[in-house]
């Protein structure tokens, strides 16, 4: 079964109506609310974004991030999920002068297992990533951000600095990452 780690992004809840029209079986629980003694029961993860910097928000995910890591289970990071992944694993994220918010082209940049060509998507964030490390490499960038979609070079576990939920080719990601191993 999926969790979906709910952060507060205003836009969790386009996740979810996408995660039940598709009939994916899934639980969402809000990040203050888990408990990692259970995240055994989960086969896949996707972290969402956030509206406010909370320590222990950052704490918990970082752990589910080394979690999914160390039993090789598929994560998806949104926007503030993906600053997250690069952060619990060496990388860096920086605040950025303008916010980023509406549609952008996002190009790929490396073979990867989600999507194949550039794709549109929808933008809303005040931080972006600016350095990763060598666990982890970019698969798309755009004008805006040069690490728009990251990897872990070994395992299942991607970021989008983007928030795939609010466009069709976005969706489309989101049904990519759920086919791996099975999870839709």
């Amino acid at each position: 079964m999926l969790l979906v780690v709910d952060n507060g992004s205003v836009y969790t809840k386009n996740l979810i109506t996408f995660l039940e029209t598709k009939k994916i079986h899934f639980q969402i629980i809000p990040f203050n609310k888990i408990q990692l003694s259970q995240l055994g029961n989960y086969s896949s993860f996707i972290l969402s974004g956030r509206r406010k910097n909370i320590k222990e928000m950052n704490a918990i995910n970082s752990k589910i991030i080394k979690y999914s890591i160390s039993k090789s289970k598929p994560l998806l990071g949104i926007c503030y999920g993906a600053e997250i992944l690069a952060l619990t694993l060496g990388g860096t994220i920086r605040k950025i002068d303008l916010p980023i918010k509406g549609e952008k082209i996002v190009k790929i940049v490396s073979d990867n297992p989600l999507i194949d060509k550039e794709i549109s998507v929808f933008e809303s964030h005040s931080y972006e990533i600016s350095r990763l490390n060598n666990s982890m490499k970019c698969i798309a960038e755009s004008d805006d951000c040069n690490f728009e979609i990251i990897s872990h070079n070994k395992q299942n576990i991607f970021g989008t600095q983007f928030h795939p939920e609010m466009t069709t080719d976005g969706q489309k990601l989101i049904e990519s990452f759920l086919s791996i191993n099975s999870l839709s």
